[in-house]
């Protein structure tokens, strides 16, 4: 397993944290796809296969103790990775010191109930 770090090919900023295992790996240089092993449903997932937000990988680095991968990706269609509808997994910033959340993304790109057919998990909200 191997952690994958997403950003977006045209802006450099982080989408997503992903996980890909030896089969993920693989079929995501075969087919220029971004594919992901999911932790919780232990299983093979194409980032897109339900929702239409393929990430078709423009570049891919491995760092220095080839123990984590760097993807930069272009999103289709509106250009969201976040499951929960926002563009970036990332929609919160920590605010230092008194460590208080705020919002970076002021609107989500899509409507998760309506593409995935179930409410988010609230604390990912």
């Amino acid at each position: 397993m191997i952690p994958c770090v997403v950003s977006d090919a045209g802006r450099d900023d982080v989408l997503m944290l992903g996980y890909m295992n030896r089969e993920a790996l693989a079929r995501t240089i075969e087919t220029g796809i971004a594919h992901y092993w999911s932790r919780s449903r232990q299983t093979l997932w194409s980032k897109g296969a339900t929702s239409g937000l393929t990430q078709r990988v423009v570049e891919m680095r491995i760092d220095d103790d080839q123990d984590a991968l760097w993807i930069r990706v272009e999103v289709a269609g509106s250009g969201a990775s976040c499951h929960v509808g926002y563009r970036s997994c990332f929609y919160r910033a920590v605010n230092l010191p008194e460590a208080t959340l705020r919002f970076t993304e002021g609107a989500k790109k899509f409507d998760p109930v309506a593409v995935y057919g179930d409410a988010p998990n609230p604390t990912q909200l």
